[in-house]
């Protein structure tokens, strides 16, 4: 089992951001809506030096122009329906090579299996969950190599800590969790948690800084980053600093993760007060929590690709597909198309907001093996609290 710190580093104490966005104008659309408004809400300033990515292709007339016409050619999906509903709290989804999803329930410790014509069941439950606030039992990844292996990776709290363990899935249920690796902060809020396997066969782990500023900096701290880990847990070949996990540091709480037809990694983050972000991932690069947020123009950080006020964010899960990131939003209850320009290549088309206020807070983004969309919900009653068997899968069609 590989620990990722010293015994006793990670600690649990409050985050600094409010537990609810600026109340903003609410606009009533029953479907799926266009929004052509500049989510960043300022001119952009002037990328990191040296760091690809650019300040959204914003600010200037031509890229306004080229923007606008990527935006028009941008597949938008149409919402087909609900794939289940009855679910709570749905957070990591992932796919099997049959076509059906496993999806794991953050506050139930649930893993259920889901078809695609909506037959669900459970498959198992994760032992060892102890987590409050925004933990849990968090992210899922299927092994690429399913077929032959049958494992199956979930992320969750335990304790003062985050782990991840795999486990085997024999169609029928899980069975042999082992821990393989540990030692990720934990706390009430910021626990990060998707993980996913990129295209280079090794498994990303989004993590956040559990309230813990300092931790985002620390490169000996495995909280507020993206790690890269091979199967068994440990540091995976080529990772920018010898001997460790760590892929980028300088994240708040990484959420989102996903890569484009060109193998460029995207990830999702919430910021405090302000940004909301949207990054393009290069390893060992710094993104600059809790130094600054949002596009600062310091040489020493990579400036965000996109960026969003909170009250029309608060990102989590994201997925590329026919061209686009997608980018589900729990404040900003809807879900953000970003057309890639040029394969993706360090630039972006103008968002585009859809199922605006619809059917609430939106978790997670999956691209089907059909193609389509999977989005889960994540809703609250008025007192904040996850209402018991409220959420549900939608399925997204492009075409």
């Amino acid at each position: 089992m590989a620990s990722g710190l010293p015994a006793g580093k990670a600690r649990r104490v409050q985050a600094t951001r409010p537990s609810s966005a600026a109340a903003v104008t609410l606009v009533l659309v029953l479907g799926l809506t266009g929004c052509s408004d500049d989510p960043s809400g300022e001119p952009a300033a002037p990328s990191a030096s040296g760091s690809g990515s650019s300040p959204a292709d914003a600010g200037s007339p031509s890229a306004s122009a080229s923007t606008s016409s990527d935006r028009a050619r941008a597949a938008r999906p149409r919402v087909a329906g609900d794939v289940v509903t009855g679910l709570s709290v749905p957070w990591g989804l992932d796919f099997l090579p049959d076509g059906t999803a496993l999806v794991s329930e953050r506050d139930t410790e649930r893993v259920k299996a889901v078809d695609p014509s909506g037959d669900v069941r459970t498959v198992g439950r994760v032992s060892g969950v102890d987590g409050v606030g925004e933990g849990g039992l968090l992210g899922l990844a299927v092994s690429p190599d399913f077929e032959d292996d049958s494992t199956v990776f979930v992320y969750f709290t335990r304790g003062s800590e985050n782990v991840v363990a795999r486990t085997t899935y024999d169609g029928q249920g899980l069975s042999g969790q082992r821990t393989v690796l540990d030692g990720i902060p934990a706390g009430p809020v910021h626990d990060g948690g998707r993980i996913a396997f990129g295209p280079d066969g090794y498994l990303y782990v989004g993590t956040g800084e559990s309230g813990q500023t300092d931790l985002s900096q620390d490169r000996d701290s495995l909280g507020g980053k993206i790690l890269r880990i091979t199967p068994d847990g440990d540091p995976a070949p080529g990772n920018p600093f010898p001997g460790s996990p760590v892929w980028s540091l300088g994240h708040r709480n990484v959420q989102g993760l996903a890569w484009d037809d060109e193998g460029r990694m995207w990830a999702a983050e919430f910021g405090q007060n302000t940004w909301d972000e949207l990054n393009r991932i290069e390893p060992g690069e710094n993104y600059g929590w809790p130094e600054v947020e949002g596009r600062a123009g310091d040489e020493r950080f990579v400036d965000p690709v996109r960026q969003w006020r909170s009250s029309e964010a608060s990102p989590s899960g994201i997925a590329v597909a026919e061209g686009s990131v997608f980018m589900a939003a729990l404040g900003g209850t809807r879900l953000w198309q970003v057309p890639l320009v040029d394969g993706g290549a360090g630039r972006t088309g103008r968002p585009r907001a859809l199922m605006r206020e619809r059917y609430g807070r939106l978790r997670t983004v999956v691209a089907a093996p059909d193609g389509s969309l999977w989005v889960t919900t994540s809703n609250r009653d008025g007192r904040g609290e996850p209402r018991d068997g409220d959420d549900r899968i939608v399925r997204l069609t492009f075409g």
